[in-house]
């Protein structure tokens, strides 16, 4: 019997995950609950549109000549898609089939051997890392850092390409000890191609309201560019490329 995945939605032709231009499927439910979550409309498993692995194929197969020119492919987002890691393992293996390359943009928290086997047949990982500080960590997501960092070693074991994300949060996520010892951290990984520094801003603040949820950051402003420019530099010093994104 097919798996069944509930997908939030779908954007044919993405240009911010990952390489290239990507058909990008926003996976239903998460585990997370960041306070600086630009989709919290996804947090509920019950929720989304039902799809069987040859229904979503035969959406993705529509753009395989966009993916092929400008060397892009699939992104698995969310959520996180590894809630329906059964669902992603199917699709991901039709993906490998017809020579797509499959990109997943996890928080690294969920693992068991069926996460291993959607590692086997990824491409790229982008690999949200919100603190490196556990009480920070935990404040802002809800859950436990340790999870995340057995992923990324994980990764660095079977060597798989991994870009990591990281959110500058003016007030939370700016502790700049904290993003010293990360980067420092990340030098160690070799197989760490890129940090993603993404600043804070609130287009999801009206999904909050319209759920009837409360808006932590109501009052919090992006970064500043200097901000930003500071903490490049401070993740510079690993020797991993750094781009910035507002």
């Amino acid at each position: 019997m097919n798996k069944i995945g509930r997908i939030h939605s779908l954007e044919s032709c993405g240009t911010v995950d990952g390489p290239g231009i990507r058909f990008v499927v926003f996976m239903q439910g998460c585990v997370l609950r960041c306070q600086f979550c630009h989709n919290p409309d996804t947090w509920d498993t019950a929720k989304g549109m039902e799809y069987t692995p040859e229904q979503l194929m035969n959406e993705i197969r529509k753009y395989k000549s966009y993916m092929d020119f400008s060397g892009g492919g699939v992104t698995f987002t969310g959520g996180e898609p590894l809630l329906q890691q059964e669902f992603v393992l199917e699709v991901s293996k039709l993906c490998k089939k017809e020579g797509i390359s499959v990109a997943l943009d996890t928080s690294g928290f969920i693992w068991n051997n069926v996460v291993k086997e959607v590692l086997a047949y990824t491409d790229i990982v982008l690999l949200d890392i919100k603190n490196y500080n556990p009480v920070v960590y935990k404040e802002v997501t809800g859950v436990a850092l340790a999870p995340t960092l057995k992923f990324l070693d994980y990764l660095k074991e079977k060597n798989i390409n991994t870009w990591v994300r990281y959110v500058l949060v003016p007030g939370l996520t700016d502790n700049t000890d904290s993003i010293r010892e990360l980067s420092e951290h990340l030098g160690g990984f070799p197989n760490v191609s890129k940090i993603e520094l993404l600043g804070f801003h609130k287009m999801g603040e009206y999904k909050w309201k319209e759920l009837g949820m409360d808006y932590k950051l109501a009052d919090t402003k992006e970064p500043s560019r200097e901000l930003l420019e500071e903490v490049k530099i401070i993740f510079e010093r690993s020797g991993i490329s750094v781009s910035v994104n507002t």
